[in-house]
């Protein structure tokens, strides 16, 4: 946390196993650094449709709160990222792949042959690994904040605070694929 400001309820809750949170540290500084190769933009698209796609509101609402103006995302891409698919109008090619890629990651603990050829056309290496464990990661972090139950921190946006303006277009079969919070 940047100096002065008090730790998150994660950390809080984390906190609660040193050993664990120390292990995890050196990796989670990684994942929020300026040494991941993706662009904060495309981290920030995988990490809110990964713990989306979780039902992980804490994590969610956290990176939306913290992250999503500063990165550029707009209201229509945070309600799709949330509600919506890789094929909303929102979308550039680049960021549809990244969706793309962290739903495949999410419905099949894979990345099919043909998303994997069109992502490695717009990625380089480095980022197609970091892709992998980037959504790998915010999975982890979404069971922890879900199963021990961490309260949403204050001011943070809730899923139902985009599905107000979730597009027209959503199907009852889109809605229903992603969890609700508990």
């Amino acid at each position: 946390m940047p100096a002065g400001t008090p730790p998150i309820g994660l950390f809080r809750t984390f906190v609660r196993n040193l050993p664990m949170t120390e292990a995890m540290s050196g990796w989670g500084a990684y994942e929020l650094s300026r040494g991941l190769s993706l662009s904060m933009r495309d981290r920030e698209i995988l990490i809110d449709r990964t713990c989306a796609r979780c039902g992980a509101e804490y994590e969610w609402g956290v990176h939306v709160m913290f992250f999503a103006e500063r990165v550029g995302l707009t209201s229509e891409q945070v309600t799709s990222l949330t509600h919506g698919s890789a094929d909303d109008p929102c979308w550039s090619a680049r960021d549809s792949l990244l969706v793309r890629a962290a739903d495949a990651l999410h419905d099949e603990s894979d990345i099919g042959d043909q998303l994997w050829s069109e992502l490695a056309a717009e990625l380089g290496e480095a980022e197609l690994l970091d892709l992998l464990l980037l959504c790998g990661w915010y999975h982890a972090i979404s069971y922890v904040a879900r199963g021990a139950r961490v309260e949403r921190e204050p001011g943070a946006p809730r899923f139902s605070d985009v599905a107000q303006r979730a597009m027209p277009r959503l199907t009852q079969s889109s809605q229903t694929s992603m969890p609700s919070p508990r």
